[in-house]
Parts: structure tokens; sequence; C-alpha cells
């Protein structure tokens, strides 16, 4: 059973993924105000403009039972590069989702995401014991979809017009994806800790 009180730390020798706290907002401040970071991020889920505020409500979604934030430490620069978190905990039905994830610009294509991926995947389907973990992204990233796939995750369809466009007038569908725990079992943690 997932407890919001305890203090996970998910790490391997590569990242450290430790809850997201208040002092987070001065150790990823530079980062969050990085370019084109937030392209993606609609609504609340855009910290570019009041990061503070944005950590702020990722620890009262916390304290409200609602998500689990981590913050995302590189372990070879030494240094804190993003932050990911658990979302729509659904305990009756043992699923959950992962997302919001973002990682700074120097950090990207070095290994961090598929690290952290494995961390959380590994924590939620063996230590916590979830059937599903659900995912998705705006049908315009597809870096991030692709990112999504190589982990070993499954497109299973899409959520028409939920987005407005970025890069266009009109609105945008959301592509949804999963993995499940018997595939990541059976197939897809050996496959992506030999890519690690």
């Amino acid at each position: 059973m997932f407890d919001f009180e305890k203090d996970y730390v998910l790490e391997n020798d590569r990242v450290r993924l430790a809850p997201l706290v208040h002092d987070d907002i001065r150790r990823l401040n530079i980062i969050a105000q990085e370019d084109n970071l937030w392209t993606y991020f609609l609504g609340s889920s855009n910290g570019k403009d009041n990061f503070e505020a944005y950590v702020k409500d990722a620890l009262s979604y916390r304290e409200h039972k609602k998500a689990y934030a981590f913050s995302i430490f590189d372990k070879q620069t030494d240094n804190y590069v993003g932050s990911t978190r658990f979302f729509d905990f659904e305990i009756s039905l043992n699923t959950v989702r992962l997302g919001y994830s973002w990682i700074g610009r120097k950090s990207r294509g070095t290994g961090i995401n598929r690290n952290s991926k494995f961390l959380m995947f590994e924590f939620a389907f063996e230590h916590i014991g979830f059937e599903r973990i659900g995912l998705g992204a705006h049908a315009e990233n597809t870096v991030s979809i692709q990112a999504m796939k190589s982990l070993g995750c499954k497109q299973e369809g899409s959520i028409r017009n939920l987005f407005p466009s970025i890069h266009s007038q009109g609105r945008s569908d959301a592509v949804l994806l999963g993995m499940l725990k018997e595939e990541w079992l059976l197939f897809a943690k050996d496959e992506l800790k030999n890519r690690l």
C-alpha cells in the first residue's frame, strides 16, 4: 500500500529521486526558467511563470493524497535536474499514473529520464504492487511520446481535442500510454535495464 506520509527515496548509481520539498524551489528554479521547458504543460501544470506556486501545489497534492512528486538528482554531475511524480492514484483499482516529468536541457538524452522511469516502474510494480501505470502526452509532443514508447510503454488510445494546439490553431489530442505489471515483470524491466 502506498503511504503518502513516508519519504520514499528511489536511487541507483546514476540518479536519486527524493520527495519534492520546499527547498527544491531554490534548487530547481534556474532550470525551471529554461525556454521551451514548459511548452506542453498547460494550465496549473506550467511552472515557468510562478515556479514557487507550482512546487507548493505539488506539496499540497501530496498532503491531500492526490499526487507524490520527486526531485531528480543527477549523481554524475552532482546537480538537481528536474522533477516527476505519481498522480491519479486509484487505490480501489490498484493503478496510478506517472507524469508531470521535466528535465533540464543539459540533462536530456543522457539517460536521466530512462533511469528515473526505471526506478519508478520498479518501485510501483514490485514494492507497492500496482497493476498498471498510465502515462500520457500532448499529441504534438512527439519527443515525449517516443521516449515513453522506448521505455516499453504501449500506446493505448487518445482523448480527442483535449488540449489547445501548441503549434497551430484549433485543438489537439492527448495520447494515452501504459505499462502493465505483467509486461514489466516478463520483459520490459530486463529490456530497459539493459539500456541503462
